[in-house]
């Protein structure tokens, strides 16, 4: 197995790097304590092509293979996960989706826009009543002519109040469970929907979160992702990719604790010495560097197997699992490195520990991916 980065991967990374450097991380701070990012970082990220990674060129996309978008995914996850997931969700589960299920009416409308930056895109999954029961949706969309009516409610919607078009998740027949779901594009303008955002985030501050209330919101017939009745397995399908993208900003949160809690240990003195002498600061740390390049190759795989077609939905839970988790471990051992200043936000420590404690949660809790991997291995259906 050759783990050797090409050229152009490496020049990827640089670039992420480099842009991170210059455009985030001096204004992670603010951002945080401001409770949102700075709007323009969304063009910017679009004018360096992060937003069209493996998108076909002929969609406006960069191109390029899914370790480059994990390496690009993981160097924003290390400067500031609420950009990251700006990343995540509008490339990495909206406009990846449209590029895998979409007519090419859908395609041409939807994909040079979130992918130049100029516009952004949200998915409607979750409601207030269903998180992780992602099947029983109450939001319903009733046929009506050539179009069909929606009512209902999506709540902790990144993107939600910048977004343009909303990759919306309604149940639009009467078959039971998944099998009544279907999938819409519906704009972020449209007449009865109504964005309300979400404040006093734990972490992710800086990200647009969102309430969405859809009050008979009219959606043409044209604007359905995948066949009726689908939504559920393109839901599904969006959501294995997604867990890879969170997997590798996890694996930037972990690797940007263990920089500061290196950095800090070898310029702290305490007891005469600098406490990076400690054995038992050397093993937080140590634990911290396992964790990043455990997460770093579970992640790695996913992309791997993805880029060659081969099966990956597993694989991208259980890097999603270990990676979500390693990114608290490290994070809370690197604040017990940093002691009392780790709790003062003026060290980027406690944030990190903040933004790591959602990534078990989000695009399924840890238990829903230890769900998914027991499944796999016992051949035990869901449904």
């Amino acid at each position: 197995m050759n783990l050797e980065l090409s050229e152009e991967q490496t020049a990827v990374r640089r670039l992420a790097r480099d842009f991170v450097d210059r455009e985030i991380t001096p204004n992670v701070i603010g951002w945080d304590r401001a409770e949102e990012v700075d709007r323009s970082i969304v063009k910017k990220l679009g004018e360096v092509g992060f937003l069209g990674l493996t998108i076909d060129e002929e969609y406006g996309g960069s191109g390029g293979d899914h370790l480059a978008y994990c390496l690009v995914t993981e160097e924003l996850g290390r400067g500031d996960s609420s950009v990251r997931g700006i990343v995540s969700v509008s490339l990495g589960l909206v406009a990846k989706t449209i590029a895998s299920w979409g007519s090419e009416e859908q395609k041409r409308r939807w994909l040079p826009g979130l992918t130049s930056g100029s516009s952004l895109g949200c998915f409607g999954l979750t409601e207030p009543g269903t998180g992780s029961d992602a099947g029983n949706l109450a939001t319903r969309a009733v046929r009506d002519g050539d179009s069909y009516v929606v009512n209902g409610s999506k709540m902790f919607i990144t993107n939600g109040t910048w977004a343009d078009v909303v990759l919306l998740f309604a149940r639009s027949t009467d078959a039971p469970g998944h099998r009544g779901v279907s999938a819409f594009l519906v704009p972020a303008d449209s007449p009865g929907l109504t964005r309300r955002a979400v404040h006093g985030k734990l972490g992710l501050r800086g990200q647009a979160t969102a309430e969405l209330v859809l009050e008979d919101v009219r959606v043409p017939a044209s604007a359905m992702l995948g066949p009726e009745g689908k939504g559920f397995a393109v839901a599904m399908s969006a959501l294995a990719k997604g867990r890879m993208s969170v997997a590798a900003g996890c694996v930037g949160i972990a690797r940007a604790a263990l920089e500061a809690a290196v950095a800090y240990a070898t310029e702290r003195e305490q007891f005469g010495r600098t406490i990076a002498h400690h054995q038992l600061v050397q093993e937080l740390l140590s634990d911290i560097d396992v964790d990043v390049d455990a997460a770093r190759l579970l992640t790695w795989r996913v992309a791997d197997l993805i880029d060659r077609g081969e099966p990956f939905a597993t694989a991208s839970s259980k890097a999603k699992l270990f990676a979500s988790e390693a990114a608290v471990r490290a994070a809370n051992n690197a604040l017990q490195v940093f002691g009392g200043y780790g709790y003062i936000d003026e060290y980027p420590v406690g944030k990190l520990l903040r933004d790591a404690r959602v990534m078990t949660l989000y695009e399924g809790t840890s238990q829903i991916q230890k769900l998914v991997i027991g499944r796999a291995l016992t051949g035990v259906s869901a449904f």
